[in-house]
């Protein structure tokens, strides 16, 4: 099974009720705050898996129309698969700079991968009002699955065009990403096609057979990342009253009180691009915060049912919507669980805690590589309560552990998407102001 994200939403909702009535064990802390070790600013392991992440991304891409695999065998003989993600491909944009950095290709080489991607996306596969399939044929760009058009995957997909566009400034490539920008219809995504027009939450998603998708992004999610982009768009933007129109649902655990449950990258991917450090909105929000205890409350999740099962016993972490023994799932707090967990969602957390990231790092590899690591790095999970080892890697998540890896250590993308003049219009827009990590809600 590939990946289906959007779905999850509403399972996490659901689990908030049981979370809210977990107590504390031991001596509760309000709020999770780490201190930095430089240790994980050096590591070399840390290093090779941003490194061989990157290597996903060059060498799982059509060399004629950019568009990136969403998923790669990564340990045994190599796969077949044909189909690309947006979603990977945007990461694979986002990744190229960052390449550049540390010398892995030449500008000129990342330059010409970008152009030959962006290009194929804007001038030739298919889109409806600027929005793009989730899955597409990596060789044609055609739509496969009949899956629908995806705006969150088309949210990432412009993320790494628009870095991709700050790294090659004046030239094609960012001509490129503007004109992606400027084409996307906010409204037509927002009203349903204009037959909702008071509605304030996007849609997930398009279909042509069935029409918009009955899911909207009304709830806190990965879909903030489309509300600050729509809000700070260059041409017909989203109202900012559409940042207040999505709930905020909370629960509390081991004195730690955060947004939602669920899926660990919830709480890591909109945090790999935009830098909410030091910010709250207007209404007192203070995102990183509850992003960070949401990191923290997955780690200690598992930790509490070590008794119940053999990976948690291991000291591993890290539940993430994931492959998993029987299929795709979206693991999370607290259910579904059965013992899998993701090697990139607890390295992801680098975020928010660096010293355990590193450490789980090195407790997978030292305990599990010859099973898990491969030409891309980990693989996407592992079960040690079914002794099963997953033999592929997913390219959202080689993604976001390469971006969490140099965000922690260099702030590069954070530096990149906040310089863009579009997250300065949303972040005036919807009020943001300065705060300090202990402040807010």
């Amino acid at each position: 099974m590939f990946v289906f994200r959007w779905w999850i939403k509403g399972i996490t909702i659901a689990l908030l009720g049981w979370l809210s009535t977990q107590g504390s064990l031991g001596n509760p802390i309000k709020w999770a705050v780490h201190r930095s070790s430089p240790a994980y600013l050096t590591d070399p392991l840390l290093t090779e898996i941003e490194r061989r992440a990157f290597r996903f991304f060059w060498e799982q891409a059509d060399p004629n129309t950019g568009l990136v695999k969403d998923r790669a065998s990564n340990v045994g003989p190599a796969d077949n698969y044909t189909v690309a993600s947006i979603a990977s491909t945007g990461y694979a944009l986002a990744a190229l700079p960052i390449a550049v950095q540390h010398h892995w290709i030449t500008s000129q080489q990342g330059y010409e991968r970008a152009l030959i991607t962006l290009r194929f996306v804007v001038e030739k596969m298919p889109n409806v009002h600027g929005w793009y399939y989730h899955f597409v044929d990596m060789h044609t760009g055609e739509r496969v699955w009949n899956c629908e058009l995806s705006s969150i995957d088309t949210a990432l997909l412009l993320l790494g065009a628009l870095s991709a566009g700050a790294q090659w400034p004046a030239t094609e490539v960012q001509r490129l990403a503007d004109t992606m920008y400027t084409r996307l219809d906010w409204q037509w995504m927002l009203t349903n096609g204009g037959q909702d027009p008071q509605k304030r939450v996007l849609s997930m998603g398009w279909k042509p057979e069935s029409g918009f998708l009955s899911a909207n992004w009304d709830s806190y999610s990965e879909g903030i990342m489309l509300y600050l982009l729509g809000i700070g768009a260059p041409k017909n933007p989203l109202p900012a009253a559409c940042w207040w129109a999505w709930t905020r649902p909370r629960y509390t655990y081991h004195g730690l009180t955060s947004f939602v449950g669920g899926p660990i990258f919830l709480h890591e991917m909109p945090y790999e691009f935009f830098d909410f450090r030091g910010w709250r909105d207007r209404d007192g929000w203070n995102y990183w915060r509850n992003a960070a205890n949401g990191v923290e409350i997955n780690r200690l999740f598992c930790l509490d049912h070590r008794k119940e099962r053999k990976t948690y016993a291991a000291g591993m972490w890290g539940l993430n919507a994931s492959d998993g023994p029987d299929g795709y799932n979206a693991y999370g707090v607290p259910k579904p669980e059965d013992g899998t967990v993701s090697p990139t969602g607890a390295i992801a957390a680098i975020l928010f805690e660096p010293n355990q990231a590193c450490a789980i790092a090195h407790a997978m590899y030292s305990q599990f590589h010859e099973r898990l690591w491969g030409r891309y790095g980990f693989s996407n999970a592992f079960n040690l309560d079914r002794d099963w080892f997953d033999k592929d890697v997913i390219g959202i998540d080689l993604g976001m552990a390469l971006l969490g890896i140099e965000d922690a250590r260099t702030g590069f993308e954070w530096r990149r998407i906040a310089a863009l003049p579009s997250t300065k219009r949303a972040w005036q827009r919807i009020g943001f102001s300065p705060s300090d990590v202990t402040e807010g809600k």
